[in-house]
């Protein structure tokens, strides 16, 4: 049985702009820039609060990116926030040589993350941007599974040294992790134990995996489900040892298959503990305009992925197969005990 409960649903760049407040409240030092987009990343709120920290540089991801560097190297601890899709690749040179190469203390936060964006469409969807930021010296990477979680990200990555990016999302999604919960930079949760498959997830994709291991339960089948926020730098031993324990392991997260949070699970994997591994993510495609729930399922980044993955996994672990793939079929998810 999920240890979790839906408390409600609330948008992570929610979550995002009270830390912000919080840091803003805590350090004199904190400044924000933003993009124009104030309003939709909510940098409003630190904004509204404290305007005189509060710099609007109009459309210039890179100017503002420059500017950040400026203010870091001038004891400032800069907060530049736009949509993903910008920020993230509009400006990577930036990013690179003035934030990465000298190690500037510059926070980026990235909205608009995922398809789950919803109507905005492809061009602003950052589908791609996990796969760009993990590879940066330096830089390290957070993508927070709910509201409380994007919180407590921006405040840690506000009171740790170096170049930081926190990767969030427009639309409301599951809220379920409190005050409480356990959060740390670079330490994945195990949200569920399990020992039969691992799912290793990231973003909104740690509800939509608790939800496929309820009913894998269903199934007699327990799922590890493992909260895997900080992307860099990866919690390699939690890695390793649901590997070792659970002998199949499943991601999922709401980004391309290619080079993202997967892609780093099985680069650890391969080197210290090879099982089969099953991923759920974007397929090499762009997103699309439509509402969330429905592009969530078009782009088969729900649950029920999830959910044949594993199967999928535990089978090619049994038969001591790497290769085999087929097509499983999904029930009709049925809450247990409470659940959505």
């Amino acid at each position: 049985m999920p240890e979790f409960r839906l408390l409600g649903k609330k948008p992570t760049r929610q979550g995002f702009g009270e830390g912000l407040v919080v840091l803003g409240e805590r350090y004199d030092n904190v400044v924000v820039l933003g993009g124009d987009i104030t309003e939709s990343v909510m940098t409003s709120l630190f904004r509204d609060r404290f305007p005189d920290r509060f710099f609007s540089i109009g459309v210039a991801e890179q100017n503002a990116t420059t500017i950040a560097v400026g203010l870091a190297l001038s004891g400032k601890i800069p907060f530049f926030a736009s949509y993903g899709a910008f920020c993230a690749f509009r400006n990577a040179d930036q990013l690179r040589i003035s934030v990465c190469y000298n190690e500037v203390n510059v926070k980026i936060g990235g909205g608009h993350a995922g398809v789950s964006v919803g109507p905005d469409g492809a061009t602003h969807q950052a589908l791609e941007e996990i796969a760009v930021i993990r590879t940066l010296p330096k830089m390290t990477l957070v993508v927070p599974c709910d509201y409380m979680e994007t919180k407590k990200a921006t405040i840690a990555i506000g009171e740790m040294w170096g170049p930081a990016y926190v990767r969030f999302g427009r639309a409301a999604v599951p809220w379920f992790t409190t005050e409480e919960t356990p959060f740390q930079l670079g330490r994945a949760e195990i949200f569920r134990e399990g020992n039969d498959v691992a799912i290793i997830a990231c973003g909104a994709m740690v509800w939509e995996a608790l939800l496929a291991a309820d009913m894998l339960a269903k199934r007699g089948i327990q799922a590890r489900v493992i909260n895997n926020h900080t992307i860099k730098p990866m919690d390699i031993e939690t890695i390793v040892a649901a590997a070792r324990e659970c002998g199949a392991i499943v991601t999922a997260e709401e980004h391309q298959i290619h080079g993202g949070m997967g892609s780093a699970v099985a680069e650890i994997v391969a080197k210290n503990y090879p099982v089969p591994i099953e991923f759920v993510g974007i397929r090499d495609t762009f997103g699309g305009s439509g509402e969330p729930e429905e592009l969530m399922e078009k782009f088969g980044v729900t649950w029920r992925e999830i959910y044949a993955a594993a199967l999928v996994a535990i089978e090619r672990r049994d038969r001591g197969s790497t290769g085999l793939r087929r097509v499983i079929d999904v029930p009709t998810y049925t809450p247990t005990d409470g659940q959505p």
